[in-house]
């Protein structure tokens, strides 16, 4: 079995960290660059720069911020927010990210995603998947989880693969921020549905949460924020929790 990669999230708002309850109510967590060098020390797999504001401000990511994000960590690094086209994604792969993460422009231009993985690889490009709970499925939402979308998250997700997506990154939005636990039948759903890896987020709470994620769930990665932010659980200890339990884990 792979092992399986825990990943710390940076939600970037005016050029700080930020983080919220199902993406309202935000409060300030710190730098991006200060956060990413003390996780990359921790020992986590891969971190994640998500500017949150970018599509609904329809603007560009900040550049300069990544820039000084990217020269503290030697992990991979992925970023997303206001990438709409092939020169938008060579701007941030080349300020010194290793993926970039596509959301509501891959929505509204599918191809968008092709375009971007013909380019770089499939390798590089994460599809971003915001998922509400509606009825007996879920559904997609965009800019920044303002916008609900005719979208089944599953058919969305297999559709995403097959426009060249080499990754998924799944976020509940009902689970977002609560630290009550990730949505397991949400992740299974997806995982169950293609053949890409999938990230889960939204919900971690503790180091049993990512056990369950990761078994129950399903999941390749599993992804998180506050927890990490605040220092109520620490990257090292999470991995010995889960290697206790016969999870694989890079330590």
């Amino acid at each position: 079995m792979l092992a399986k990669r825990i990943i710390a999230c940076l939600d970037v708002k005016e050029g700080r960290v930020v983080k919220g309850t199902q993406f309202v109510q935000l409060r300030d967590a710190g730098d991006p660059a200060e956060l990413a060098a003390a996780y990359n020390g921790e020992g986590v797999d891969e971190v994640i720069f998500l500017d949150i504001t970018a599509s609904t401000e329809k603007r560009g990511l900040i550049v300069e911020t990544v820039v000084r994000t990217a020269r503290q960590v030697f992990i991979p690094l992925a970023v997303g927010g206001g990438i709409r086209a092939v020169g938008d994604a060579r701007r941030i792969l080349t300020s010194g990210a290793d993926k970039i993460s596509v959301n509501t422009a891959a929505v509204e231009k599918p191809e968008l995603i092709t375009e971007l993985s013909e380019e770089f690889g499939s390798q590089a490009v994460v599809l971003a998947i915001d998922a509400r709970r509606e009825g007996d499925g879920w559904r997609v939402f965009t800019y920044g989880g303002r916008k609900p979308v005719n979208l089944s998250v599953v058919e969305w997700a297999i559709e995403g693969e097959a426009f060249g997506a080499g990754e998924i990154l799944l976020t509940s939005m009902d689970c977002d921020g609560t630290e009550k636990g990730f949505d397991c039948e949400l992740t299974r759903a997806v995982s169950r549905a293609v053949k890409i890896p999938v990230i889960a987020s939204g919900g971690a709470g503790s180091p049993e949460h990512f056990a369950q994620v990761l078994t129950e769930g399903e999941a390749d990665a599993a992804l998180a924020a506050s927890i990490f932010h605040y220092g109520k659980v620490r990257i090292r200890d999470l991995k010995e929790h889960l290697k206790a339990q016969g999870i694989p884990v890079r330590m």
